[in-house]
């Protein structure tokens, strides 16, 4: 597993971190909510590509 992709994750929880309290504070928490669901989608599209490539890299080891 590459470092760089729990980077990547943790920088977009961070992210999303501060703008879901800024918009709390703000008092915009509809907004809030989609920022927190947007960046929980972003995450599970770079999730899904890892395991894509986690299922190639299985298939050519055993070749299927």
């Amino acid at each position: 597993m590459n470092i760089d992709l729990v980077f990547q994750i943790a920088g977009v929880g961070i992210v999303v971190a501060v703008l879901n309290q800024l918009l709390v504070r703000s008092g915009r928490e509809e907004q809030a909510l989609l920022t927190t669901i947007a960046g929980l989608v972003v995450v599970l599209f770079i999730l899904t590509q890892e395991i894509g490539e986690l299922f190639e890299t299985i298939k050519q080891i055993f070749h299927f």
